[in-house]
C-alpha cells in the first residue's frame, strides 16, 4: 500500500515513477488484510498504546492521516465505512483489491531495483517467521531486502527487530492466504492462555489488539500455546464473529481442539503479519541521503504496542512521495 500511495502521489506532483514489485502481484500484504485503516483519536492515547514508539513519527501519523484519507478517497478508492468499531480509533474500511485497481499503474512485476528512491518492501516478516519457527501471515516476498539495502546505504534501525504484529492461528503446518482473516483466533481476552506443556500462563489482561498475546505465544517452545475458553463464553462477540465460530473454524482447519469439563482448549501457533522494528526515518520519511522509506519497512512507530500498519503505509507513502519529489 505504501508503494502504491507513494507512486500515485508522485504522479500527482508531476513526475513519472517507475514501480518495481518483486512479487507476482501488486498490493503486498495489504491485499490480504481486512482493509481497516485507522489512527488513534489523540496523541495521549497513541502514547499509552505504543509507549516506546517514536513520538515524532506518531504525531506525524496523527496530523497527516485525515487529509491523506480524504486524498485516498479522491483517487477513486471507495471507503466502505467511516467507522472502526473501536472507541479508541478513527478511520475507515476499504476493499484492498479495489485500492490496487484504483492506484496501481505501470507496475513492473517480478522485478527489483538496486537503487530505489523510495523503499516500501513490506518489512521482513518472512525472514522473522523462518528464523523463529513461526507461521507466516503475510505476503511471501517480504524477506527484508529493503532493510538490507537501506543498511548498505547508511541507514540505521529503530525499534525491536524481534517485535511483530501477528495473530494466534490454529496450530497447523501452514496457512493459505485466504485463511489469514477467517482463521484468526482473536479471543484472548475471554480465554486463559497456557503454554503447550501447560506449565506457564499469560499473565495480566491482553491488550485490545492482542498483539501481546501473539508475541507471548511466539516466545513459548515451538511458538505454540493453548487458548482455553469456558463454554459459557462461546457466544461472546469479537467484531463480526463469536468465540464459538472462531473455535469451530480452528477445528475445521485441523487444529487440536479438546473438550475439557465445561471448557474448550484450542492449540494455536503464533503467526507473523508485520515486523515492528525496521529502518529509522526522520519526519520527511528520509533514512539516508537520497533514500526515503515508507510502510512496514519503517521501524519504531508501534514499539510496545500496535498502531495501524495501513495508516503508516498511507501517511508515510504520502510523505515520502512529497519529500522525494521536493
Amino acid at each position: 500500500m505504501a508503494g502504491l500511495v507513494a507512486a500515485a502521489r508522485v504522479r500527482e506532483l508531476g513526475a513519472q515513477p517507475v514501480v518495481y514489485e518483486k512479487g507476482t502481484r501488486a498490493g503486498g500484504s495489504m491485499l490480504l488484510s481486512s482493509g481497516f485503516v485507522w489512527r488513534y483519536r489523540d496523541f495521549e492515547t497513541f502514547r499509552e498504546q505504543c509507549p516506546r514508539g517514536d513520538p515524532a513519527l506518531q504525531r506525524l501519523i496523527l496530523e497527516r492521516f485525515d487529509d491523506a484519507l480524504d486524498w485516498l478517497e479522491a483517487q477513486g478508492v471507495e471507503l466502505l465505512t467511516r467507522e472502526t468499531g473501536n472507541p479508541l480509533t478513527f478511520g475507515a474500511r476499504f476493499s484492498p483489491l479495489q485500492l490496487v485497481q484504483a492506484l496501481a499503474r505501470d507496475v513492473r512485476l517480478g522485478e527489483s531495483s538496486d537503487e530505489p528512491t523510495i523503499l516500501a518492501t513490506g518489512g521482513f516478516p518472512v525472514r522473522l517467521a523462518r528464523e523463529r519457527g513461526l507461521l507466516l501471515r503475510a505476503n511471501p516476498w517480504s524477506e527484508g531486502d529493503g532493510l538490507d539495502l537501506a543498511r548498505s546505504r547508511g541507514a540505521e534501525t529503530a525499534g525491536d527487530l524481534n517485535e511483530f504484529y501477528g495473530r494466534a492461528m490454529p496450530a497447523v503446518d501452514e496457512l493459505a492466504e485466504e485463511d489469514f482473516v477467517p482463521l484468526s483466533q482473536l479471543y484472548g481476552r475471554f480465554a486463559t492462555i497456557e503454554s503447550e506443556d501447560r506449565t506457564e500462563c499469560f499473565e495480566g489482561e491482553p491488550s485490545w489488539s492482542e498483539v501481546d498475546v501473539a508475541q507471548w505465544i511466539a516466545g513459548r517452545p515451538g511458538g505454540r500455546a493453548w487458548l482455553v475458553v469456558e463454554n459459557a463464553r462461546l457466544d461472546e462477540g469479537v467484531r463480526d464473529r463469536t468465540v464459538g465460530e472462531m473455535v469451530e473454524a480452528a477445528r475445521e482447519a485441523g487444529a487440536p481442539v479438546e473438550d475439557d469439563d465445561g471448557r474448550i482448549r484450542v492449540l494455536v501457533r503464533a503467526a507473523v503479519t508485520q515486523t515492528l522494528g525496521g529502518i529509522r526515518i526522520d519526519e520527511r520519511a528520509q533514512a539516508a541521503d537520497g533514500l526515503f522509506v515508507a510502510g512496514a519497512d519503517v521501524g519504531g512507530i508501534s514499539t510496545g504496542g500496535w498502531s495501524s500498519g495501513l495508516a503508516t503505509a498511507l501517511v508515510l507513502g504520502f510523505v515520502a512521495a512529497e519529500s522525494a519529489s521536493a
